[in-house]
Formats: structure tokens, sequence, C-alpha cells
């Protein structure tokens, strides 16, 4: 038996009338069961509790004796009264409170209710995971990240009693600024940089700062969900719009308050927004009023092209919002965004950083900068960008090799993932081969689940969560489970 301290304090709710040691004791036995109170945890001392709780020091030794007696609890001599169960009773795996039962009263407003997340799925046993949007893990600068954070936690950012600046730490708003202006070619300033946990805040804050209920937005379809949702939720009429293998068909925007638009890697077919359509996209958001949230979410990596000057970049009147995360570069479970907005906006932008939580996590903020201070995160894009080059072309061969007159690869230069999308005139239920695929271990995601208006049939081929050794027999295993669902 382990034999620790309790991890918490214990309170047991005993006004009113009633058996005080029963209170105790039913309080104590729930706690145990439902896994409050963990097997090997040592209880405080009957004195102590007693103290604690304002009773008889004999109302406590009651209860514990009865526990003891029951086999919840057990006493040894010297060193205490630890947590037990009794024989045949399992330890619970949670940790959390037992359910109060009633499914409750308070309700969500109607438009939470029900939303489903469409980058989800039930997990089942997973052999070969073409998930979308992983990063390699064993890729993370893991040493270069501990010195970071070893050096932010002794340094001053810990020793000082105040918040810190909602916009982000200064010094990883100039390295943001810097880094995106030499890789991206953004124009900015660290004074345009506004900080952001992971790029689903950036859109947050965009849409409570530019949208207001009944504006009408528009957003690529197929594109990426939790935009759309998000739109929604904040009242925004939203209209999705066509992409094809060049991006999103900027001919086809209405008139809008704003557009989302992921010109780099289109989301989630691949295709890059040609320079003819990023100069009508700006038109139209001159003619228009319109604001452009440019989403750069993972074009870090790059293989072989040249990437085309971002439509920030093109912009000369202060519409453009761009948009990044370390999430695909580094690791998600960071959560560092940014948003680099034009001067008119920051304020406003800042604002809602500071009333959603007021500033992210200042020793995470300090170890990023160092890493774009040192030259460490341009190193780190550089070896995952030779890694992940690899995948995408042996992903590419396999698939036209394997999957040739089902399926074929869109083509893409950057990103960790690929497109395939059924050869023309072919059906294709890529719902169904999706799931035939999970039972075999393949987890892919079919582009359905990403598009808003049907016709839009495919499947996603994420490279980040799976090892290059793994890629001809994953594809295999798909091909097999398109052959099962589409024969002949």
């Amino acid at each position: 038996m382990l034999s620790r301290r309790c991890a918490t304090e214990i309170h047991v709710p005993i006004d009113g009338r009633g058996d005080r040691a029963e209170r105790v004791y039913r309080h104590l036995r729930d706690a145990v069961l439902d896994g409050r109170l963990r097997r090997g945890e040592r209880l405080p001392a009957t004195r102590e509790l007693a103290a604690r709780l304002g009773v008889s020091r004999s109302t406590v030794s009651t209860a514990y004796e009865r526990l003891t007696a029951e086999g919840y609890l057990a006493a040894r001599v010297g060193s205490g009264t630890f947590v037990a169960l009794p024989a045949g009773i399992a330890a619970p795996v949670s940790g959390a409170p037992a359910s109060r039962g009633a499914a409750g009263a308070a309700l969500p407003a109607p438009r939470w209710r029900g939303l489903d997340d469409p980058l989800w799925s039930e997990p089942r046993p997973i052999a070969y995971d073409f998930s979308v949007g992983s990063p390699d893990p064993a890729l993370f600068p893991h040493d270069a990240w501990r010195r970071s954070v070893a050096a932010a936690l002794r340094g001053p950012a810990l020793r000082r009693a105040h918040y810190a600046d909602p916009s982000g730490l200064e010094r990883l708003r100039v390295g943001i600024a810097r880094h995106v202006g030499l890789a991206r070619s953004v124009a900015t300033t660290a004074d345009e940089v506004v900080v952001t946990s992971g790029a689903q805040q950036a859109f947050d804050l965009l849409g409570r700062t530019l949208v207001q209920p009944g504006d009408t937005v528009a957003v690529e379809d197929p594109g990426y969900p939790p935009v759309r949702q998000l739109l929604e939720l904040l009242g925004a009429r939203v209209v999705p719009v066509p992409v094809d293998e060049h991006g999103l068909r900027v001919d086809l925007l209405p008139a809008a308050r704003l557009v989302y638009v992921t010109p780099s890697h289109q989301f989630p077919l691949g295709g890059v927004l040609s320079l003819q359509r990023r100069t009508a996209l700006l038109d139209w958001a001159r003619a228009h009023d319109a604001v452009v949230i440019e989403d750069d979410y993972d074009s870090e990596f790059r293989f072989g092209a040249r990437a085309l000057d971002p439509v920030q970049r093109l912009d000369g009147d202060g519409r453009v919002v761009y948009v990044g995360t370390f999430s695909k570069s580094m690791l998600p479970g960071l959560r560092l965004g940014f948003i680099v907005a034009p001067p008119s906006l920051v304020p406003a932008l800042r604002s809602a950083k500071r009333l959603t939580d007021w500033h992210n996590d200042v020793v995470t903020q300090t170890a990023m900068a160092s890493l774009l201070d040192s030259g460490a995160f341009a190193a780190h894009v550089r070896r995952a960008s030779r890694v992940y080059e690899e995948r995408h072309a042996l992903i590419g061969r396999e698939a036209a090799a394997l999957l040739a007159g089902r399926l074929e690869a869109v083509p893409s230069v950057a990103g960790l993932h690929l497109a395939l999308t059924p050869d023309a005139g072919v059906p294709f239920d890529s719902v169904r081969v999706a799931e035939a695929a999970a039972i075999a271990g393949v987890a892919v995601q079919p582009i359905p689940r990403f598009a808003v208006t049907a016709g839009s049939e495919g499947l996603l081929l994420g490279f980040g969560a799976i090892a290059a050794e793994d890629i001809p027999d994953g594809t295999r295993l798909l091909a097999e489970a398109v052959g099962r669902t589409h024969p002949g």
C-alpha cells in the first residue's frame, strides 16, 4: 500500500440537524468509491480533521472506526489511517466526483446545443495514423525547449506580482514579427502582433471585434469547420464559397463583412491561391469595405516551389489580418498563436484578449521567444521540413501506385497533409471508406466532413503523426478498404 499524504483538504457538509458521525462516514465512503480519495492516500489524524470541521474528535473517530471495519480505511500503528478498498470493489478509474443524478435544469443557449466537432472521430485501435493537423512529437526540439523553459523559470517573469501585457510579451512579439517578416515576407512590427492561445483564439478575438449579429461573412467550402461554427455562434450569416485546385473562387464571393481564407495551403484540398486571385481578393475587399482573415496555418513546411507573397504583403489598405500558429511547427499543446493586424484593429484585439484570459502563460512565451532569438526555432523548422518532405513524397508515390483509377492526389507543395480526390466520373463514398479503413486500423479523414454543401468527396492523409516506414503498409490497407467498399 502506498503511504502518500492526502492530496487535498477534506470538507464535509455537516450543517443542520442529524448524526454528524454518520455524515462524516457517508462523505468519506463516497469519496473513496468515486475516486476523490485514492487507494493508499493518508487521511488527516482524527484530532486534525475534527479541528478542521469544528466537531468533536469522537465524531471523527466513530466515522473512521466504521470505515475501517468495512474495509474502506486501514489503520497502521505509528503511521496513520490510509484509504483501502473492500474486497471485490475495483479502484475507480477517475477521480471525478459521482454524478448528482439530475441532468440539470440549467441549459445552454439554443445555438450551443448539439454542436458537433467535425475534427474529432470516435477512438478506435489505430496502427496507421494519417490524422490531419498533427505534427510529429518526436521532432519537437525537446532539449532546446527544456533549456528555454528552465531559463524562463530562473528569470524575472515569475518574480513579478503583476499581470502581463494582453498583447503578449514584447520580446516574443518582436521575435514573431522578425520571424514572419523573414520567413513569410509579412510586413509588420511588434506593435501589430497580438499573441493568442493558438489560432482558434485568434479567430475568436477577430470574430468578436469585427462581426455583429446579422453580418454576412464568407468562408471556403470545403474549409476549416471551427471557424465556420464560431462565426455562426457569433450570429453571422455564413456563406460557403466554393474552392478549386487554385483555392477560393474569388469571383463567387458575395457582399460581406469579412472573408476567411487559407491562400498558402487551402484547407483541406491543398491548392495555392494564385497571384491573380489574391489581387482580385483585395479588389473585392476594397469594393465591399471588407476584412480578409488570412490563415497561414502550416506553410512553414514547404516542399520545392517558392512561396507566393502572403495576401497581407500585397495589402495597401490595411484590410488583411494575418493569423499564424506554432501548433503545427511545434506542438498544439503549447497553445501559441498570433495575429498580425492593421494598427486600427490592435486596441480592440488587445481589449478582447484581456477580457478573455488576460494573457498567455509568461513562461511559455519567454521560452518561445528564446527559441526565436537564438535561431533554434528556425533550425528546428529546417530539420522537420526535410522529414515531412520525405513523407509527403512517399505518400504521393504510394497513393499513385495503389489507388490509381480510384483516387488522385491534389498537387500540394506545403503543409502536413495531402488530399486525395476521386477521378472524374468515379462514384466514391468517402465516409464509408474512412469507416472501413478505421476498422482495419487506419485513420483517415473524409473530405465531406469539412464541406457545407454536398458534392465534395475524397480523403485527407496527414503525415505528421505517422513514421515514413509505416506509410506503405498504411496506404496498402487503405487501398484494400477502398476495394472492399467500391468493388469492381
